[in-house]
């Protein structure tokens, strides 16, 4: 299989460092006690990547395992359950909330617009019986991002409990756990860690562990239940067989975000510079607001099919984009820039070979993709 340059919203390209840590020999994690100690240290400098003194745990599984965790935990059936949503994974939370019995309500944004927290307060002022509500901080699909912190610190003046996934953003957007009240937030190992697809961890409130531990009902199901979770370092005692090589890589990954103290602005940076380029170019963003600094949707020129242009791209030079799915297939093309993609020399190539890409199926572009892309740098 050649090499190629992954430039998707996830999984994103990963750093050496990462790639040498996950081939260090392994142990067995259920009975070597330095593991137990290795695991609880990756896990608090996670938490300090999102600013949270709350417990993190890392999870063996893809970051829908943590989506789907924090419903299974939460919620008992009859729960009402507030779905803010205005993408294809802040509705996706609506199947998870119903397949464990939640009653669901819909707070339906604009799909091209963040979350209008005027709007959301209007409709709390008149509707907040409910124990939790989820929401989406960066929605992949649409390259959007919603003030989650507006949003959890209204929900929390109603005593909401609020779920966020955040697995588009950490790392590559600042997220504050503790200031912003946020009960349980969602990342995952393959998107701005640049680490191996394969893991997802959350931090967990004391609200959301007093909630998951006195239900009425036990929580249906075990990998999804956090409640095993329960004790695990003063019983080193893990639910299941930890993943180790990729907790190995994990661990360097994240340390490499922390030690980075610009990674913020470079993120910020290059996500200006791509929309600049594309607007002038000619090409319409998806989002009307709300942009999101780790990966930029646009709508495909008229005439074209996306699916052909990604694939002249993976032909030509090797660079693969995503598409989009559900009510986007076919509409939009993204690229990530996020984590070890968020790199200037990477983005440059992307946007040169997507110019070259444009104009072969007789787009008709303002600019140099590319070259407005450096103008804006410099």
């Amino acid at each position: 299989m050649n090499k190629k340059m992954i430039m998707t919203p996830g999984p994103t390209s990963i750093h050496e460092d990462v790639r040498l840590a996950m081939a260090k020999p392994i142990t067995n994690p259920d009975l070597d006690p330095e593991f137990y100690e290795f695991y609880k240290n990756t896990a608090e400098k996670i938490g300090k990547l999102m600013n949270t003194d709350n417990e993190v745990l890392i999870l063996s599984g893809e970051g829908i395992l943590g989506l789907e965790a924090a419903c299974a935990s939460l919620i008992e059936p009859g729960d009402k359950v507030l779905c803010i949503e205005n993408g294809i994974f802040g509705r996706g939370f609506g199947d998870f909330i119903k397949m464990y019995g939640g009653e669901c309500t819909f707070f339906s944004g604009d799909p091209r617009r963040s979350i209008d927290i005027h709007k959301l307060e209007d409709f709390l002022s008149e509707n907040n019986d409910f124990k939790l509500a989820t929401m989406v901080h960066c929605e992949t699909p649409s390259g959007m991002l919603n003030s989650i912190k507006e949003i959890s610190l209204l929900l929390k003046k109603y005593n909401i409990l609020t779920v966020v996934d955040a697995v588009s953003s950490i790392g590559g957007e600042d997220v504050k756990v503790d200031d912003w009240k946020i009960d349980i937030v969602l990342g995952g190992s393959q998107k701005c860690l640049s680490a191996s697809p394969g893991l997802t961890f959350l931090s967990v409130s004391e609200d959301a562990w007093y909630s998951i531990r006195n239900r009425k009902q036990p929580i249906i199901g075990y990998y999804c239940n956090l409640n095993i979770w329960q004790d695990w370092y003063k019983k080193k005692w893990f639910p299941y067989t930890q993943p180790i090589s990729d907790i190995y890589g994990l661990e360097v990954a994240v340390d490499r975000l922390l030690k980075d103290d610009k990674k913020f602005k470079r993120h910020e940076r290059i996500a200006n510079a791509v929309r600049y380029a594309l607007t002038e170019s000619g090409i319409e963003l998806y989002p009307k607001d709300g942009w999101s600094n780790t990966v930029t949707s646009f709508k495909t020129p008229g005439g074209i099919k996306e699916e052909e242009v990604r694939n002249y791209l993976v032909n030509n030079y090797g660079i693969m984009i995503a598409g989009a799915f559900s009510d986007l297939a076919g509409k939009v093309m993204r690229i990530g820039h996020m984590g070890e993609n968020c790199r200037e020399e990477k983005v440059f190539m992307t946007l040169k070979c997507l110019d070259k890409a444009l104009r072969s199926f007789g787009i008709k572009l303002k600019k140099e993709i590319h070259k407005e892309f450096i103008n804006c740098l410099d």
